[in-house]
């Protein structure tokens, strides 16, 4: 998703059902083109397998000035992570972020534990925050509509570019 609110723009992969790096990384350009025409300063706010496919998007070269609110990143060597289901994600290790990067986590989040999500975090050279017991960071983790992550957004958009 690029944006908040009203003004984002959700990515649209082939399927949601059935996790497909590639296609997550392909469908990113399309929602990022029409958030830059809305606004310069472009913030992508993804979860979970999205921290994923945004990493590697930010990995390319492009215009414009784009951050990136990473919640919840699931650990693809955890013991939790759907193989099976989600197997183009397996073989994934975080490299630094050629842009300012926030990762947002829970302590107990049964996809990454607080550590690992820390190490990602220092990997993708991004600023890190624990918020406490909200599971994945979801609709089960009771964050309501993302209001305890709205505060850190605010990170993402320094004037100087840097989180």
């Amino acid at each position: 998703m690029c944006g908040w609110g009203p003004a984002a723009v959700r990515i649209a992969p082939a399927s949601w059902s059935e996790p497909d790096l590639p296609d997550r990384v392909a469908a990113i350009p399309a929602a990022y083109e029409i958030a830059s025409r809305r606004d310069q300063q472009v913030v992508l706010v993804v979860h979970g397998l999205g921290c994923w496919a945004a990493a590697l998007w930010l990995e390319q070269p492009r215009p414009g000035t784009v951050t990136a609110f990473l919640v919840a990143p699931p650990d693809p060597q955890g013991p939790a992570f759907p193989r099976g289901a989600a197997s183009t994600f397996v073989c994934l290790s975080a490299r630094p972020l050629p842009r300012p990067s926030l990762v947002v986590a829970g302590d107990d989040d049964p996809y990454c534990d607080p550590m690992t999500s820390a190490s990602f975090a220092c990997e993708w050279q991004a600023q890190w925050h624990l918020i406490g017991s909200h599971g994945h960071i979801n609709s089960d983790g009771d964050v309501g509509d993302g209001e305890p992550g709205r505060e850190f957004l605010p990170r993402c958009l320094l004037a100087d570019g840097a989180v």
